[in-house]
């Protein structure tokens, strides 16, 4: 464990966590997406000791933790207490968000569940970027809820644009599409802080 120069959050290998988070961490575990793809779990994560301390985190200039981190009941017990473990990838989504928030130039908002979710989650079914902290589902730019197919579809283009590395859910019914966001998705991305050993 170290104390990250930037942020006033401790670092924590969730490996050495003890087995109740563990169980739901399940950090380094290798996990199958929706087309069978196996990915391994973070392992590194931000210890948030208090949701006073999520409100006054910054990521960027836009984007404090707390946003990252909403979740409803079926997130399991554990993780809707105290202190709360996010992945450090949750940084690298932040930074990008924060590039399509310049570009759109009003607020946006994330969805409960629409951040960072445990592997532990009841929606956890796969692997998920959301499990990763690497993936937002953002529900509300601005004055626009995003509740149709043209402002799905406007919001889409800008995002692709702005964030041509990114992956954003086509809208429709199909499975991997939406009806009622935007879904913008980096990947299954680890983060290895520094002053921190794998072995």
């Amino acid at each position: 464990m170290s104390a990250n120069v930037q942020l006033p959050l401790k670092v924590v290998d969730a490996a050495q966590l003890g087995d109740n988070y563990q169980n739901i961490l399940t950090p380094g575990r290798l996990v199958e997406d929706r087309l069978g793809y196996k990915h391994r779990l973070p392992r590194f994560f931000f210890e948030v000791p208090s949701w006073k301390a999520a409100l006054e985190t910054p990521l960027t200039a836009h984007f404090a933790l707390w946003e990252f981190m909403s979740v409803d009941l079926r997130e399991d017990h554990l993780m809707q207490t105290f202190p709360r473990y996010v992945p450090c990838a949750v940084s690298v989504l932040a930074a990008h968000l924060e590039l399509f928030r310049i570009e759109v130039n009003t607020y946006v908002r994330i969805a409960a569940n629409g951040g960072y979710r445990s592997p532990g989650h009841a929606l956890s079914h796969h692997a998920s970027t959301h499990n990763w902290g690497t993936a937002a589902n953002i529900y509300r730019i601005g004055g626009d809820y995003l509740d149709d197919e043209s402002k799905v579809d406007r919001f889409r283009a800008i995002a692709g644009r702005v964030l041509p590395s990114a992956w954003i859910r086509p809208y429709g019914d199909l499975p991997g599409h939406t009806t009622d966001h935007l879904h913008i998705d980096l990947g299954f991305v680890t983060v290895s802080p520094r002053n921190i050993s794998e072995e």
